[in-house]
């Protein structure tokens, strides 16, 4: 198995991620999704000069492309193997084979945690090392060889899926470390074992008996070459409790008949709208059966015809649903771009006011040195653009001149394909190993994987702004912002010569709606995301650079991107359901660090509580608005980030980290509100204006939403 190419059409913003080994058919999803292959991308990422890449350990079949930025990055990088989780399972390859067990999720504080506890140990009774073989949209293939370079097995990991499958390569005695044995209440040919309290059921494919395989003392199992097992881990019922009873037995031979025709592959898809997008993703089963999947909280308003309430899982996002079918599809609301900021409501006071504000920050703007880095240099850039937008709608022809040649001049810099032949920063090369463009200097493990998507979408975004209504100045620039949306959001594989391809969408985790941060994802809890909220941001300059450079299949998937990943922002980083039984115990409003183990109200750079909120805000552009779809949230939200529940009583409230993005967000609570805090924003202290924005912005967005 290895990654195939997303596809995407126009008329219905199709997307495909699929798997060579199982080939999916054309033409609709159950959800009426329309399933088209796209070409990859016109980029050449040799058009960069190579750099060296970093000295890192891969277990990766040769011809793939480095999974940076996945759920299961940790099977890959790094001297040891981490735990991942495909959810609601957690996984971990050990010395000997693997573990697996269902997280004990509980909240307490500003922490819900659900870390991997091994349940049930499979052991092959030799060292092995897991090599991971094949992967796509949500499932994973891991070889498990053995010191000489025999394949022992092949275990697949499912993202969804409470079933864990394994497959012999030759013959074998696996040692379990739990007793498994027949249950009268399932069929002979099943095993079962409880464990903390719950059933885990053995399942063999093709026709295997497990009981039979199973040794007298029910710990052993013997393998064939070719005989594949599975296990299920039996859901909670509406009660809280395990299945029991005769419904209880109905439904988990019900499961159990379905985990016999295994998973496969998968794919995903899209659709948009004007007022929704639809996301499916679409699980093949050997046989062509229904496969056991779950529905997270994200993906509520389901848009396919799965067979749901047959249980329920608990995991750090909420509590999932048991499905059973061969697709999980939903809707998520739809999005769309929006280039500056509406000044059409505003007085000729305000007018007036906000002109000598522009005039004082771009004197400010043309007097710095922009930031050499790829964060804070992207941030720059986007910064300034969003000044120029001010200046003209003001106006302020001068003005917007002089700054208009002073972006697009640094812009220029960054896009020069060549640059870091020439000059150690201010420049992107391409790294072989992790098939990945980085920038130079590097900032924030950039150089490893980290944050690409952050980074880049303020380029595309200032991209975007900048050559909206330039064409001579996109396609001048387009080799190498290309490159950048290809990088973390490339439709399909892209060959770059030598090697594995650049992957697709390298970031975005589609299953779960939201994209991760970390490269090589070194961690016990899986990998994480921090700032959803430039996720978001990267979408939209997605969106707005595909629009300037005319790339209408780019166009449609980035707009499906931004609504999708805007969705599960605040289904889990600022809205989420506190009354989901997973929540009772979290004192915290928001979490803003979001894990596959864990979710906690906690930052990477800050203990100060502001920057949990400041974090999930910025950057604010015409798109934020998505934030503010529950105002009593924000409001909520706002309480607890500054401590106080009356938010204007004192002005000093606000002298907070990321004080103005607050200030912002509080603007989306409605016209009153807005007024009150564009009076406190006008003598916000100078530090209290992210490096990101300017107090023009603040001012012009506050502005705009008291007059809406």
């Amino acid at each position: 198995m290895r990654t195939r190419p997303f596809a995407a059409v126009v008329a219905a913003g199709a997307l495909l991620a699929g798997c060579t080994t199982a080939q999916a058919p054309a033409g609709p999803t159950s959800s009426g999704v329309e399933v088209v292959e796209a070409a990859a991308p016109a980029v050449d990422p040799t058009v960069l000069p190579a750099a060296e890449g970093p000295d890192v350990a891969m277990r990766l079949a040769d011809d793939l492309p480095p999974p940076t930025n996945r759920w299961f990055s940790g099977l890959v990088f790094g001297d040891e193997s981490q735990p991942v989780f495909p959810l609601p399972l957690a996984v971990d390859v050990t010395a000997s084979g693997f573990a697996y067990g269902l997280p004990d999720v509980r909240a307490d504080g500003t922490l819900v945690a659900g870390p991997f506890v091994p349940q049930v140990a499979v052991d092959l009774r030799e060292p092995v090392t897991g090599q991971v073989s094949g992967y796509d949209a949500a499932t994973v293939s891991v070889d498990l060889v053995a010191g000489d370079g025999t394949v022992l097995g092949e275990l697949r990991l499912t993202r969804g899926s409470p079933v864990l499958h394994y497959t012999a390569s030759r013959d074998q005695d696996v040692r379990l470390s739990q007793t498994f044995a027949a249950a009268g209440d399932l069929p002979d040919d099943v095993a079962a074992a409880d464990v903390d309290g719950r059933r885990h059921v053995l399942v063999g494919s093709d026709g295997l008996d497990v009981t039979a395989a199973l040794a007298g003392d029910g710990g052993t199992i013997s393998l064939s070459a070719g005989d594949a097992v599975s296990w299920l881990v039996e859901p909670d019922t509406e009660d809280g409790d395990t299945e029991d009873g005769d419904a209880g037995t109905t439904a988990l031979a019900d499961l159990v008949e379905a985990v016999r025709d295994p998973v496969v592959a998968s794919q995903a898809d899209y659709a948009t709208g004007d007022g929704q997008v639809t996301t499916a993703v679409r699980y093949e089963t050997a046989g062509g059966g229904d496969a056991v999947l779950v529905r997270f909280p994200h993906q509520a308003e389901a848009a396919d015809e799965a067979a749901c309430g047959l249980g329920t899982y608990a995991t750090v996002l909420g509590t999932a649903e048991l499905c059973l079918g061969d697709e999980i599809a939903w809707h998520s609301p739809a999005r769309q771009p929006v280039l500056g900021l509406d000044l059409s409501g505003l007085s000729t006071e305000q007018r007036d006011e906000l002109a000598d504000q522009v005039r004082a920050d771009v004197e400010a703007a043309l007097a710095e040195t922009r930031p050499a880095d790829t964060y804070f240099g992207g941030k720059a850039l986007a910064r300034d653009a969003n000044l120029w937008m001010l200046a003209l709608d003001l106006g302020l022809e001068d003005e917007a001149a002089s700054l208009h040649d002073s972006v697009v001049a640094d812009l220029r810099t960054w896009a020069e394909p060549d640059g870091c032949t020439t000059r150690p920063e201010r420049c992107f090369t391409w790294d072989p190993t992790l098939r990945t463009v980085v920038g130079q200097a590097v900032s924030f493990g950039s150089d490893e994987g980290n944050d690409h998507h952050f980074h880049y979408g303020y380029f595309l975004y200032a991209a975007g702004v900048l050559a909206a209504d330039d064409a001579a100045l996109a396609e001048e620039v387009a080799p190498v912002i290309d490159l950048l949306a290809a990088d973390v959001a490339a439709a399909a594989e892209v060959d770059a010569g030598d090697g594995a391809p650049m992957p697709a969408l390298r970031v975005l985790d589609v299953v779960m709606g939201h994209s991760w941060a970390s490269g090589p994802s070194p961690f016990a809890d899986g990998n994480n995301q921090e700032s959803a909220s430039e996720a978001v941001a990267a979408w939209h300059g997605l969106a707005l650079w595909a629009d300037a450079s005319g790339d209408d299949a780019l166009s449609q998937q980035a707009r499906w991107m931004l609504s999708l990943e805007a969705d599960s922002a605040r289904a889990y980083w600022t809205d989420f359901d506190r009354d989901d039984p997973v929540a009772e115990g979290l004192e915290a409003s928001v979490t803003s660090l979001v894990w596959d183990g864990k979710r906690e109200r906690a930052t990477w750079f800050s203990a100060e509580q502001s920057a949990a909120l400041g974090i999930l805000v910025l950057p604010v552009t015409g798109v934020s608005t998505y934030l503010g779809d529950d105002p009593d949230r924000v409001r909520a939200n706002l309480a607890e980030a500054l401590g106080t529940d009356d938010l204007w009583s004192e002005a000093d409230t606000w002298d907070v980290m990321f004080g103005d993005q607050l200030l912002m967000y509080a603007g989306l609570l409605g016209p009153q509100d807005a007024e009150a805090a564009l009076e406190v924003a006008r003598d916000l202290p100078d530090e209290r204006v992210d490096d990101g924005s300017t107090r023009s912005w603040l001012l012009a967005w506050l502005m705009t939403r008291a007059a809406a």
